[in-house]
């Protein structure tokens, strides 16, 4: 493989740079939207790095300065996180708070950085006490998660319940129907909502073709201005690949290609550093393997200074200290970043990729969002992403989310996108993406039982029928229907939810979680805080004392078999691993629930399988048991062992709430809880 660049690259090469240091200003858009949360709710589109979270920053320090409070809520702990230690620093730690599923701090504060899952339940809350939620300002970060298969129902829900006194600031990159959006959002608040569009990136972005040779080319040929209403379409080089009987290949199948050969090439015409989005964990961490220390022998100061940097970073990480992949990014300056390590070890990588110390990250395009470390250039190797279920082809808003991480702002004059052929690269789709509008927003909302106890806290069902009515399902239905979202149609669109909702309602009566006339029982209202996966399942353990209430252990690992994880499902576990205290308590908790969950599966109610090998895992953990040998001892990563680890931990502080009915359960469970949260569990919050 040869450098090489055709001809009319050059130019564009040229704007290669960092740009003119100029004081800061605020773009017109930015001001627009300032001003527009003042007067309603208020929905911005602009692309990643313009500039977003200085308009969440000034709308709440207005707030701040007339001493109201401010709820901002992202949809990524990672981001969380991260919102919570910048705003820290501009707000003042004392009137800053973060509130998570595992993560509990300065809650009264006036300005709260939090998931919007805690934020829904909030509003849960105070809808069963009436009481207004003390709160004067929403931020949604990230507003298409609205769309999110798995968790835009908790979106939905919070916009639903959100008092229209409370202005909504909404931020989003991406959101093909943001018309629609506001509309709905108008006819269930009786506010304005301003769209807020701001179209052009800060730093503009080149697409390229890597051909096998090592040749670069554009990836789309010049709009030509002779020929008006000409597209821009594939550059005849692309073309002429997708046309060979048997084109060039970068790597044989199922091989990497050498990423040390197309480090030479971005390297060669000053395009480092880069993010490559691979297709799997096991390739980003292969990919680390096959680079070189050509950049490190070239700047030895750098060298020096990412050694020094590793040694600050890790001081207080044993675990991140001692990874097995600090080697590559000290000799090579490159990394591998995925949701299989640690916490801790992926906020190294974030931080020395953000300061400018690594050539290259290999990363799955789960990277690509809520995180914050551009690169000049990112490297697209394949056109499909796995949805969980299966592989589908990229989205428009999934592909600019990946695209977004090129060119730094106030470091770059251009970005660079390149699509690296292969297999699992579908060049025409790739083309196809490049100017592609945001994907829409589709209504997730659905009904669980989590969903209808909490409801039924505060309301009846004819008024819950009405909160049906006001979902973002029924304004879409009846739009279609109508031309637009007239009442008459919302009513007929939202019998549908209502019919699910009066399903659960009937089951829940049937199980004396609800009584005869519609209003939760002792037993519903104690239920309604297991704000869990499968609060029914488990409230019944607990009314069957299924659930040991005297080692905290042991109730640790019986909690981690409710966890809905992927990963953790069951894989043979040697014998002598197993406790037999804990063995005992699994098989009767799973016995004894057996014909409730049948029960609930014959009435078309989804049932996960409760698997022993997450529960041997956790309960190894919060007995004591070192990190390094849990982790020999599991069939999870890391990233996925602290998730599994989390989640579990969530589970227990529900079960803590419950200390009026089960003091001794409860006290178990935080017992359980402080066991669970330790390092390297813990480490990702001392950053």
């Amino acid at each position: 493989m040869k450098p090489g660049a055709d001809p009319r690259l050059k130019a564009v090469f040229a704007k290669i740079g960092v740009p003119e240091a100029r004081p800061f200003i605020a773009d017109p858009f930015q001001e627009k939207a300032i001003e527009a949360v003042g007067k309603g709710d208020c929905l911005v589109m602009a692309p990643t790095g313009s500039g977003k979270t200085y308009i969440a920053e000034q709308a709440i320090e207005k707030v701040f300065r007339e001493g109201k409070r401010a709820w901002y809520a992202s949809p990524l702990k990672a981001l969380t996180n991260a919102i919570h230690t910048a705003f820290s620093r501009k707000f003042g730690e004392a009137n800053v708070g973060i509130l998570t599923g595992d993560r509990k701090e300065n809650p009264d504060a006036p300005i709260i950085i939090g998931t919007t899952e805690i934020l829904r339940n909030q509003l849960y809350d105070a809808m069963h006490t009436c009481e207004d939620i003390r709160c004067d300002l929403v931020i949604l970060d990230e507003a298409h998660y609205l769309g999110d298969p798995d968790r835009g129902v908790v979106w939905e829900e919070t916009i639903i319940y959100m008092p229209p006194r409370v202005p909504l600031l909404m931020l989003s990159a991406t959101i093909g129907n943001a018309d629609e959006i506001a509309g709905w959002l108008e006819s269930i608040r009786q506010q304005t909502c301003t769209i807020i569009r701001a179209k052009r990136r800060m730093v503009p972005l080149q697409p390229l073709f890597f051909h096998p040779g090592g040749t670069l080319f554009p990836f789309l040929m010049e709009h030509d201005e002779k020929r008006p209403g000409s597209k821009k379409g594939l550059h005849k080089k692309v073309i002429q690949y997708l046309s060979a009987d048997r084109p060039p290949q970068l790597a044989p199948p199922r091989r990497l290609p050498n990423m040390a050969d197309i480090l030479a090439v971005l390297r060669h015409y000053n395009l480092l550093p880069a993010i490559f989005f691979l297709k799997s964990r096991s390739d980003c961490d292969a990919a680390i393997t096959l680079c070189d220390e050509v950049g490190l022998l070239a700047d030895p100061e750098r060298g020096e200074l990412l050694s020094k940097r590793m040694d600050e970073l890790t001081r207080y990480w044993p675990h991140a200290a001692r990874h097995p992949q600090r080697m590559h990014i000290e000799k090579r300056a490159v990394a591998a970043h995925h949701s299989g390590h640690l916490p801790a070890w992926k906020m190294v990588v974030e931080t020395l990729m953000s300061e400018g110390l690594l050539d290259a990250v290999f990363a799955t395009s789960t990277v690509a969002a809520g995180v914050n470390f551009p690169a000049r250039t990112v490297l697209i190797a394949n056109s499909d992403r796995f949805n969980g279920t299966e592989f589908m082809p990229l989205s428009s808003t999934e592909f600019h989310q990946m695209t977004g991480r090129a060119g730094r702002r106030g470091m770059d004059r251009i970005g660079f996108a390149v699509a690296l052929p292969g297999k699992f690269m579908d060049l025409r789709h790739f083309g196809k993406m490049i100017n592609a509008p945001p994907t829409e927003v589709e209504s997730q909302i659905r009904i669980d039982f989590s969903m209808a106890l909490n409801l039924l806290l505060s309301h009846t069902p004819a008024m819950i029928r009405e909160i049906m009515e006001r979902s973002f399902a029924a304004f879409r239905i009846a739009s279609k229907l109508t031309g637009k979202g007239s009442k008459k149609a919302s009513k007929g669109a939202a019998e549908l939810l209502f019919a699910d909702f009066i399903r659960h309602l009937n089951f829940l009566k049937d199980k004396n979680f609800v009584n005869a006339d519609d209003r939760l029982s002792e037993d519903g209202m104690w239920a309604s805080q297991l704000r869990i996966d499968q609060p029914v399942l488990v409230a019944e353990g607990f009314r069957l004392r299924l659930f040991s209430e005297n080692n905290p252990a042991v109730m640790a690992g019986l909690m981690a078999s409710f966890v809905n994880e992927r990963e953790a499902d069951d894989q043979e576990i040697p014998s002598d691993l197993i406790d037999e205290k804990l063995l005992k308590a699994f098989l009767h908790l799973r016995k004894n629930l057996q014909p409730f969950a049948k029960d609930m599966v014959s009435r078309g109610f989804p049932v996960f399988p409760l698997y022993l090998t997450p529960a041997v895992t956790v309960y190894h953990w919060a007995s004591g048991m070192p990190w390094e040998e849990v982790h020999k001892n599991s069939p999870l990563a890391e990233g996925d062992l602290v998730r599994l680890l989390l989640r579990t931990s969530e589970n227990l502080r529900h079960v803590g709430n419950l200390g009026g009915v089960f003091p001794e359960a409860s006290k178990n469970a935080m017992a359980a809880v402080n066991a669970i949260m330790r390092e390297p569990v813990t480490d990702a919050y001392t950053l």
